[in-house]
């Protein structure tokens, strides 16, 4: 009858085998992050959301009474496009990435500083102007009219998502973080412009300027000062 500890010696030698393997095995790398972290993203999310929530301010103070359809509507068209814009900026931008990597950088911080500088200079404009939020004007929430607000407050983020091509990031959760922060903040503008009415419209788009204008800052500082 064979001795069971013959084997020993074998299992054990295959054993360190596998192991010597698995040491010398090429391990699987992360994606290198360009200077986007999560903390980046929803800050850039909520600069997005600034246009968003000055047009919901304005709904807000057309509407006798706020209604969950109305959070609703403004949350999922505004929301929902710029959860998409930014995937169609990316594919869009992913075809010219590779052409553009010794400076794409240059071309993150100049897109998102051009947005930014756009919407505190329309703010600053609109302010000079007589506020257009009196009762009873903005209250329509028919599906055209909330599709060309939508198109209208999302062709920043289509922007923004070409700028994302050349920062390696996940683009679905990217998209997600920001569709979401701008749901909310819509819903939030619809009931702010019910109780406040349109004072804070303009100061919502400087600061959504600021923000992307210091994102666009930080990409560019850390891809050159501090590369």
């Amino acid at each position: 009858m064979p001795n069971e500890n013959t084997h020993e010696p074998k299992l054990v030698g295959i054993f360190i085998y596998c192991k010597k393997i698995a040491t010398f095995a090429p391990k699987k790398r992360r994606p290198y992050n360009k200077g986007m972290g999560i903390a980046d993203i929803i800050l850039l999310a909520v600069g997005l959301s600034m246009d968003a929530f000055a047009v919901a301010i304005g709904k807000g103070l057309s509407v006798s009474r706020v209604r969950a359809k109305h959070l609703l509507s403004a949350g999922v068209w505004f929301g929902g496009f710029q959860a998409v814009m930014p995937i169609v900026g990316y594919f869009l931008g992913v075809r010219f990435s590779q052409q553009v990597e010794s400076f794409d950088h240059w071309v993150a911080f100049v897109l998102l500083a051009l947005i930014g500088a756009n919407m505190v200079r329309e703010s600053r404009a609109k302010s000079n102007d007589e506020c257009d939020c009196s009762e009873g004007r903005g209250g329509d929430f028919s599906a055209r009219t909330m599709l060309l607000l939508a198109i209208a407050t999302s062709i920043d983020a289509l922007a923004v998502g070409v700028s994302f091509a050349f920062l390696s990031i996940n683009i679905w959760s990217a998209a997600t973080i920001i569709g979401c922060t701008t749901f909310a903040f819509s819903a939030i503008g619809i009931i702010l412009g019910r109780e406040v009415g349109c004072r804070y419209k303009s100061k919502a788009e400087v600061a959504g300027g600021v923000i992307l204008l210091i994102i666009g800052t930080k990409i560019l500082l850390e891809h050159t000062l501090f590369a």
